[in-house]
């Protein structure tokens, strides 16, 4: 008699995409679906009502594709979703109820354990695993997305969830927001990272503008007002280009103020805005005296493999 695959389930539906990642009980991806939210051409986001409801509408498209991954005997063993932003008790986003609502009616109705993670803990459980690395229990982290531009200092429990300390922020606008509203400006769909990259990499020169850091927070409201004035003046490569190296020189300046809060020399790096290769050759260039981990640029992206992960590991610590 074949045994069943034993698989583990992770759940996120953050504000742009909705996501599902099966583990095996080795930790190895057995399968995963993402579907990006549609954004309608020329806007710069979603309303959260807006992204709820597209949630709810792809949650079982998404687990079709999923399933058409699998073959031979398996079953689902345990369950994981983020339910808020981040680890604290205030954090609270409407679309992480739509996965919360979907694991947790599904584990009850299969007798399998549910648990719960933060959206930031599920992106450096899936950064650590992918980049091989920080290794050790304490570490600091950057997440660089649309939604959150954060510098945190973390610590690892044995439960596998985190003690997450905030250490600097951005003051206006986040990192992914800066690279958007320049991206659409210069006529690119939303989100425009991936364009804005390809855009950038054709450039000769940038268009130069300041970088801003003070005391462990960022500003790019100044650096995005100051690019907006050459849209239709310069290059569009170098327009790309000089938005990208802004936020590259605004974290060398904020990790190197890091060194003055912490003794450690590892930094994870996860988020959207981290899978661009100019940001990580920048900055690998400038921090040789630091360990860099960059998770997978798959992985850098809003998925939901930590979630997976913190399924497996939570429940394989139960037995």
């Amino acid at each position: 008699m074949v045994a069943l695959r034993e698989l583990y389930l992770g759940i996120d539906t953050s504000a742009y995409t909705t996501s599902l990642c099966l583990v095996d009980r080795e930790g190895r991806i057995a399968a995963e679906a993402r579907q990006v939210l549609q954004v309608q051409e020329g806007k710069q986001g979603l309303r959260q009502s807006e992204a709820l409801f597209q949630h709810v509408q792809n949650l079982p498209k998404v687990a079709e594709k999923l399933q058409g991954q699998l073959s031979g005997e398996w079953r689902i063993v345990a369950v994981a979703a983020s339910s808020q932003p981040r680890p604290y008790a205030d954090s609270y986003m409407p679309v992480f109820t739509a996965g919360r609502s979907f694991g947790a009616a599904y584990a009850q109705l299969t007798g399998v354990p549910f648990y719960e993670l933060s959206h930031q803990e599920n992106h450096i459980l899936s950064g650590i695993h992918t980049a091989g690395g920080p290794l050790s229990g304490r570490f600091l982290s950057i997440h660089l997305s649309g939604g959150t531009t954060e510098l945190t200092a973390v610590s690892v429990k044995r439960t596998g969830r985190m003690d997450i300390e905030l250490l600097g922020s951005a003051s206006d606008l986040h990192a992914g927001q800066f690279v958007d509203r320049v991206g659409v400006a210069l006529g690119l769909s939303f989100p425009a990272g991936p364009a804005l990259e390809k855009l950038a990499e054709k450039a000769e020169k940038p268009v130069v503008v300041p970088a801003v850091h003070r005391n462990g927070e960022l500003s790019f409201s100044g650096p995005l007002t100051a690019l907006l004035k050459h849209v239709g003046q310069a290059a569009p490569e170098a327009v790309a280009l000089g938005c990208l190296q802004c936020i590259g020189r605004s974290l060398i300046k904020w990790i190197k103020w890091a060194e003055s809060q912490s003794d450690s020399r590892e930094i994870l790096i996860v988020g959207g805005v981290a899978a661009n290769r100019i940001l990580r050759k920048m900055l690998a260039d400038k921090l040789r005296n630091w360990h860099l981990f960059f998770a997978e640029p798959k992985y850098s992206t809003d998925n939901a493999l930590g979630s997976a992960l913190f399924a497996r590991q939570a429940a394989l610590s139960q037995e």
